[in-house]
């Protein structure tokens, strides 16, 4: 079943190569979406399997090696089918 999940990471998450690492997540999950900065983290949006879109949220809360995460807040929205790729979208 597919899904879509809007997430908002808090905490060291900047600098520490968390948008790369969310794209390599996601690419070798087959998710769709995007992961930017914001002025107080991260937000990303995800597309895709429930189980894969599971294993995407488990990534963020931990986050790469270096991450500390301090709150991660997962929003499930409708399911758009409006990505047809990954991206890391920038400012």
């Amino acid at each position: 079943m597919k899904k879509r999940f809007h997430v908002w990471i808090q905490g060291l998450v900047k600098g520490v190569f968390f948008r790369a690492g969310v794209k390599d997540m996601a690419d070798k999950l087959n998710i769709k979406g995007f992961v930017r900065n914001t002025d107080d983290g991260i937000e990303a949006v995800f597309e895709g399997n429930s189980q894969d879109i599971e294993k995407m949220i488990e990534f963020c809360r931990k986050g790469p090696k270096y991450a500390q995460v301090v709150k991660a807040d997962v929003k499930e929205e409708n399911y758009a089918a409006e990505f047809s790729e990954f991206k890391v979208l920038h400012f």
